[in-house]
């Protein structure tokens, strides 16, 4: 089995830190004490002025950087600067881990503890609203992000638990099929590239989908008549409770329309694997390269966005009926309904969460009175007014 760590790759449409009102705080042990003894020190800023961090205590960042290094917890961390919207208030304790004993750890703290935990990939369907998220936010990104091919029959079976030799997890392999090993936090489109690298296809379709692997799972991701539903084996998923790993086949995990099991249960996603075939690079980089210019020319890609803000409903296509109405260019605030795709709603510079949510109540009245159609929003709202 070849393993290999994802490389880094920084998130679309972040605002520099320097823009941030609040710096954030990479953590040295021996700056603990001291910045729970004086919060003007960094634990409280103008972003908590007035509020109190869930579970502030020595206790609880000494927790937090025994579990993940001091290097992987920041407090009071603007979310604009971790979603693709560029928007969202602070978290109270933002962490990154990179084992899933990590993540594990994390989890079952929190609980015993009581205290509120959110997972997160890279944010890219996500508005935090302007109070930001209370407790401590788990993200899985660039730090969780290895891969491995572990599929091919001549490879198969050469490190603990990857399937026999011949044999994929659904059964055996055709002559030019592969399986794909990955944790949730690796690019979804950095994936792409590297699979296209080993001559892997299969996953053309998401090469231009922003976000995780994870997220893609989460979600069943797809775009341009592909779905995660198409590739995935199984994943490797946690209880939200943190005392149970174990493993969903792609039966399991219900995938449907941008859903799938996880959503229903709050399960936390810590790997998957895809059967995969052969098949000529350049023919692979070709097929990406055309499915990415056809976004390119279609999606407002210059501006921060989450993507398309609403699900599609049965027999209906949201832009259309958001152009019919007349609301491309509609702005409140710092968000605008885009002038590229009325599916999306950017960030012109700016912009609010409130300012969004305005919006999309806007466009949510409008469809309903001309077409009778409830539009259910596809990002995740998260976080407090």
């Amino acid at each position: 089995m070849r393993e290999n760590n994802g490389r880094q790759v920084a998130p679309a449409h972040t605002l520099p830190r320097a823009q941030a009102s609040a710096p954030s705080q990479d953590l040295e042990l021996k700056e603990l004490d001291a910045m729970v003894a004086a919060p003007d020190q960094g634990l409280a800023s103008e972003h908590t002025s007035g509020r109190t961090l869930a579970g502030s205590s020595p206790e609880l960042l000494h927790a937090l950087v025994a579990i993940v290094g001091a290097e992987a917890v920041r407090i009071n961390e603007p979310m604009a600067l971790h979603t693709s919207f560029a928007i969202g208030g602070p978290a109270d304790y933002l962490v990154f881990p990179s084992e899933v004993e990590q993540v594990q750890s994390l989890v079952r703290y929190c609980v015993q503890h009581s205290l509120p935990y959110f997972l997160m990939g890279k944010g890219t369907d996500l508005l935090v609203q302007d109070g930001g998220i209370r407790g401590v936010v788990i993200q899985l990104s660039e730090r969780f992000a290895r891969w491995a091919v572990v599929g091919h029959p001549a490879e198969a079976g050469t490190a603990e638990g990857s399937p026999a030799a011949g044999q994929s997890s659904r059964g055996k392999y055709q002559p030019d099929e592969v399986e794909v090993w990955a944790q949730s936090g690796i690019p979804l489109r950095h994936l792409c590239e590297l699979v296209a690298e080993q001559g892997l296809a299969g996953l053309e379709f998401a090469s231009g989908i922003p976000g995780t692997l994870g997220g893609a799972v989460f979600m069943n991701a797809g775009a341009y008549g592909g779905e995660m539903k198409d590739v995935l084996v199984e994943a490797e998923v946690l209880s939200p409770d943190g005392q149970r790993r174990f493993s969903l086949s792609n039966e399991g995990l219900r995938l449907g329309y941008r859903h799938s099991v996880v959503q229903d249960q709050k399960l936390i996603v810590l790997a998957a694997r895809m059967l995969l075939h052969r098949d000529e690079p350049a023919a692979i980089r070709a097929r990406m390269a055309e499915l990415w210019q056809r976004r390119c020319e279609k999606q407002p890609l210059e501006y921060p966005s989450a993507g398309s803000v609403f699900k599609r409903p049965p027999g209906h296509y949201v832009g259309p009926m958001i152009q019919e109405l007349g609301l491309q260019g509609t702005k409140i605030g710092g968000a605008e309904v885009s002038t590229k795709h009325a599916g999306f709603i950017v960030n012109r510079g700016g912009a609010t969460a409130a300012d969004v949510l305005r919006l999309i109540a806007l466009i949510q009245e409008r469809v309903k009175e001309r077409f009778g159609v409830d539009l259910e929003p596809e990002i995740r709202i998260v976080g407090e007014p």
